[in-house]
């Protein structure tokens, strides 16, 4: 088939790499480069290097709601649009372009978490099973009909970044088999009954609140790992914990129970022991690391 690829951060790399080996992408569609880093370098998005490497020509328009670009857009002629985590919205005309439409690699068992941080609210909200839907992008937000689904059963351990790379992978699985034969994968429509919203993740949500039953609390250290990173300050400095495991010692929530090797802290019905930390301005490190040349006051109230 003849593809145009619209996607931008990492999610979407797997999936334009299948494609690239399996079809013709005639054209990648992603964001803009921004400026980055200590050296305002133009930083290029994963998405735009896959496809420089690949010497498949790159657009980087900030809308698609002109008709300049939509008739560039249709111009192409491809079979099918793919979308992975592109970042714009598709106006109808993009939408209609092409004989198979748009196709979106959605990181979320629909309808259930639609919207813009599937990954994290998953288990956020303690779902003990995510997956990756190919579905028929439409005008609503993540409301059109489903193609293929795929199951990825989520431990108690997994973080939001373990969980994105294996739906990453999945997804690359799931286009694979639609765009390989489209007739055996008929469009199901959602149950709007089931349907629930998967927020943009705000800053604010990052400072720990230790007052949180220890289960929610632990779920949304996973669910923000690596990142955004759930944090907690000490000393003027902030700490992102990565990892962390739940205990049974009890004290008053937010209270260092221990640092001698360990760093324990109180929450609502437990505490966590945390195993993995980030200082602020370094890189992220084991907890024994980070205690060899650090000490915690024990009995000190995070707030």
């Amino acid at each position: 088939m003849k593809v145009v690829f619209m996607g931008t951060p990492d999610f979407a790399v797997p999936a334009l790499t299948r494609l690239i080996k399996e079809h013709e992408v005639v054209c990648v569609y992603t964001r803009e480069p921004k400026i980055a880093g200590r050296g305002n370098k133009l930083s290029k998005t994963p998405v735009h290097l896959v496809a420089e490497q690949n010497h498949i020509e790159v657009r980087t328009p900030k809308t698609l709601r002109n008709e300049q670009e939509q008739q560039k857009f249709a111009e192409l002629k491809a079979d099918v649009a793919v979308v992975a985590a592109y970042g714009l919205i598709l106006p109808l005309p993009i939408l209609k372009a092409y004989p198979l439409g748009c196709l979106n690699i959605h990181a979320s068992l629909l309808p259930r978490w639609r919207g813009a941080a599937p990954i994290q609210r998953c288990i956020e909200a303690g779902d003990t099973k995510g997956g990756v839907t190919i579905m028929q992008v439409a005008e609503g937000l993540d409301t059109g009909d489903m193609l293929h689904k795929g199951l990825i059963q989520i431990t108690d351990t997994m973080t939001g970044g373990g969980l994105h790379d294996e739906m990453a992978e999945l997804g690359a699985d799931l286009i694979s088999d639609v765009l390989a034969d489209v007739k055996k994968y008929p469009p199901q429509m959602q149950n709007e009954e089931l349907s629930c919203y998967a927020p943009k993740i705000d800053k604010n949500e990052c400072k720990i609140n230790f007052n949180l039953p220890i289960v929610d609390l632990y779920n949304k250290i996973r669910a923000f790992s690596p990142y955004p990173g759930m944090f907690f300050e000490y000393n003027g400095e902030r700490f992102k914990i990565l990892a962390a495991v739940k205990t049974e010692n009890t004290g008053v929530a937010g209270e260092i129970l221990c640092c001698d090797g360990k760093l324990i802290i109180a929450a609502n019905g437990g505490s966590l022991q945390v195993t993995e930390i980030q200082r602020q301005g370094k890189r992220a490190m084991s907890i024994e690391e980070l205690l060899r040349g650090y000490e915690f006051a024990i009995g000190t109230k995070l707030v």
